[in-house]
């Protein structure tokens, strides 16, 4: 190995990369947010789903990954110490000879675009009652109606104005899309 090789591994160890933090059960809320007020550089990808509470539709955010998050750190200039004493963090995630390993950073940019309103497909995946739509698809594609509710996981019923009065249509999830 020469000098050159040497000054070319501690230059990469100056670029931050992203490493996955294991956090402990139901804790990566907690841990987000004290790494976070520790001035870490953080990425816990939600999602806000509907759950039935107390007999109620609402909506909430769960973890995308519910015992993991992401954290940004370089091999030299970073403080890695404070990390596993920090509440809700169980472990950074190693492979091998207990050396945590880089993830992309592709990997999590894509997983940042995929939780952006501003993504293609998220607008297909979520809706609230009362929320206007476009149906895409179908019969009446390129209406607007109001969501409803959901029918399982791919259907959905909408109020659509049609004889001035609003009718109630069921229709895949798949053929409506966010109104802006």
């Amino acid at each position: 190995m020469s000098d050159d090789d040497i000054r070319l591994d501690n230059a990469d160890d100056a670029v931050p990369r992203w490493y996955v933090i294991q956090c402990k059960g139901g804790e990566s809320f907690r841990a987000a947010e004290h790494l976070g007020n520790q001035e870490y550089e953080v990425f816990h990808p939600v999602l806000q789903v509907q759950k039935k509470r107390r007999g109620k539709l609402e909506w909430i955010s769960e973890p995308l990954f519910p015992y993991y998050l992401f954290i940004r750190l370089d091999r030299l200039s970073s403080n890695w110490r404070p990390i596993r004493s920090t509440r809700g963090v169980l472990r950074l995630v190693t492979f091998g000879l207990d050396l945590p390993v880089p993830v992309s950073d592709a990997l999590v940019e894509t997983l940042r675009q995929q939780g952006s309103p501003d993504a293609e497909d998220a607008a297909n995946v979520y809706f609230r009652a009362g929320e206007t739509v476009e149906i895409t698809e179908g019969p009446f594609k390129d209406l607007q109606a109001v969501f409803s509710s959901h029918r399982g996981e791919e259907r959905a019923i909408v109020l659509l104005n049609m004889l001035h009065k609003q009718q109630r249509l069921e229709m895949p999830v798949a053929q409506l899309r966010r109104r802006d």
